[in-house]
């Protein structure tokens, strides 16, 4: 079977991650990120619940990245991002990131908050 590169339709994907930094379109950000199918932005990490209720307008599903292990979020956070209107999947960073990816890929309105591995 051939290997087809994933068409984004200009919408913007996770390259990749290592220790302490993302690649998103080509450029390195380092520490906590929110990515959307318009671009990435430096994140507050989880203590920062305004940029990540404010993704309600812009994404219907939120992939949230916990790190290197899946762990749970602080108490409150998923009934906030509930009330948003955000319905959250919480999840190790490097699945979040391929999660996010594979979703965009379909089109979906989907976004990920994603915590350095």
């Amino acid at each position: 079977m051939p290997l087809r590169e994933t068409d984004y339709a200009g919408a913007v994907p996770v390259d990749s991650y290592g220790p302490g930094f993302f690649r998103i379109a080509g450029r390195v950000v380092r520490g906590p990120v929110i990515v959307t199918p318009a671009g990435a932005q430096p994140w507050g990490g989880l203590a920062d619940r305004a940029a990540l209720t404010a993704l309600a307008g812009v994404a219907d599903l939120l992939f949230l990245g916990m790190g290197a292990e899946i762990a749970a979020p602080p108490a409150g956070l998923l009934d906030s991002l509930d009330d948003a209107g955000l319905m959250v999947e919480t999840m190790a960073t490097p699945t979040a990131a391929r999660s996010y990816n594979v979703t965009l890929s379909e089109g979906r309105r989907v976004a990920c908050a994603l915590l350095p591995v």
